[in-house]
């Protein structure tokens, strides 16, 4: 039987232009609900523009966005998180002198009676890195300043589910990353979308990409050059697509 469910978030011919510049050009692209899907392409292709566009920070010159089928106009991040769109950008916006409840409820703070209800906050929070099988920090009250990078990242993305997202965007997740943390952070994307959440990940590193995606979208000096299941492409052959924009072999899978 055929899936008739739409994508949570499809666009369609959506361009961005910033004065004489084309940044972005005929996106046309589907975000399943529980499917990874990959962004990849060089420096200047459009990547940054596209979540952002996504995300409420640039808003679109044409085109539209679809969210679970229906049209929908996103002015700005308040419209953004409405939806249940959630950005992780790669510096995390995390502040290292609160600790890990604090920024997971930073300026979404729970209240009782007027003050702070820490209990109700640390709860939340606990069940939520518990349910992601963040298992490695110490305890929910250390400075977000003592914890390694992957810890961070996954306090970042435990913040953005705890607030019911459906698609959650990962820019660069594991930048700058050792090999064990590097391997902590792709667990957690595929837990994300086993959870249903669609997850879009921006990586310069298709070897994660590679592991970790169902879909891969190849942008081009703003264009989507291919956009295909993981399958279909291979590590050489996305090379090939971020660099010229075109394949010149006749078969994309090497043999």
């Amino acid at each position: 039987m055929l899936d008739d469910t739409p994508p949570l978030l499809s666009l369609r011919g959506v361009g961005k232009r910033f004065g004489p510049v084309q940044a972005l050009s005929d996106i046309n692209l589907d975000l399943p609900a529980g499917q990874v899907t990959a962004l990849v392409g060089d420096n200047g292709a459009g990547k940054s523009t596209l979540i952002k566009a996504i995300a409420g920070i640039h808003a679109i010159d044409g085109g539209e966005m679809l969210w679970e089928g229906n049209p929908v106009q996103i002015h700005g991040p308040r419209d953004s998180s409405h939806l249940g769109i959630e950005t992780v950008y790669q510096d995390l916006a995390l502040c290292d002198n609160l600790d890990i409840v604090q920024n997971m409820f930073l300026g979404r703070e729970a209240l009782r009676g007027g003050v702070l209800d820490e209990a109700t906050m640390e709860t939340k929070a606990n069940q939520t890195l518990s349910e992601l099988s963040v298992t490695t920090v110490k305890s929910i009250r250390q400075p977000v300043s003592s914890l390694s990078g992957g810890q961070r990242q996954a306090v970042a993305v435990a913040r953005a589910v705890m607030w019911d997202a459906k698609l959650v965007i990962m820019d660069e997740p594991t930048a700058a990353l050792g090999v064990s943390q590097t391997a902590m952070v792709l667990d957690l994307i595929t837990r994300l979308s086993a959870r249903g959440i669609a997850v879009l990940v921006v990586s310069h590193n298709l070897n994660d990409v590679f592991q970790v995606a169902d879909r891969i979208a190849v942008m081009f000096l703003g264009t989507l050059a291919r956009t295909a299941p993981i399958g279909e492409l291979t590590v050489s052959t996305a090379v090939e697509l971020i660099t010229t924009g075109n394949l010149t072999t006749s078969t994309d899978r090497e043999s």
